[in-house]
């Protein structure tokens, strides 16, 4: 937790809101954070799994990595562009 705890909300909302408008905004942010939630869980529960397997750690780290290395690389190519339909409704 600390000083990231909760750091990708703003970014996560803003995000749902210009793709999708505000029409939807509460749905479609309910999903994405109970979504969040649901990850939140099976990290820390499937990390206690693994450290009671194998009594490490380590395993657990290196997934990490290699999720955060993963994320960051399909990430990269992305483009933020406006979205056409919200260009025309702002026209």
């Amino acid at each position: 937790m600390g000083v990231l705890w909760l750091s990708t909300i703003p970014l996560t909302q803003g995000t749902i809101t210009t793709v999708f408008g505000v029409k939807n905004m509460s749905m479609l942010y309910g999903i994405a954070f109970l979504f969040h939630q649901v990850g939140a869980f099976l990290g820390g529960w499937l990390g206690g799994k693994v450290y009671d397997m194998t009594g490490s750690y380590d395993i657990v780290w290196y997934i990490s990595i290699a999720l955060g290395v993963f994320g960051a690389i399909i990430n990269y190519p992305i483009e933020e562009k406006t979205v056409t339909r919200l260009e025309r409704q702002a026209v």
